[in-house]
């Protein structure tokens, strides 16, 4: 299924940045279009190329003792 980005602009500034499968993506692009009606709201195909935003977690435990 394909992924897409939605952002909401102010001017030149992403004020909010989303990622979804296509439905839920349009979804969220209708709903932030009408909460934020004077603002630009586009919505964009992810090719399989990029990379997925954030960083993941790693596999393994990254030190000996837990936090307390």
């Amino acid at each position: 299924m394909q992924r897409r980005r939605v952002r909401v602009w102010f001017g030149d500034h992403v004020v909010a940045d989303y990622q979804a499968e296509a439905e839920l993506a349009d979804r969220y692009a209708a709903a932030m279009s009408r909460r934020f009606a004077g603002l630009r709201v586009t919505s964009e195909p992810i090719l399989p190329s990029e990379p997925s935003p954030g960083r993941k977690l790693p596999g393994e435990r990254r030190w000996e003792v837990a936090p307390k």
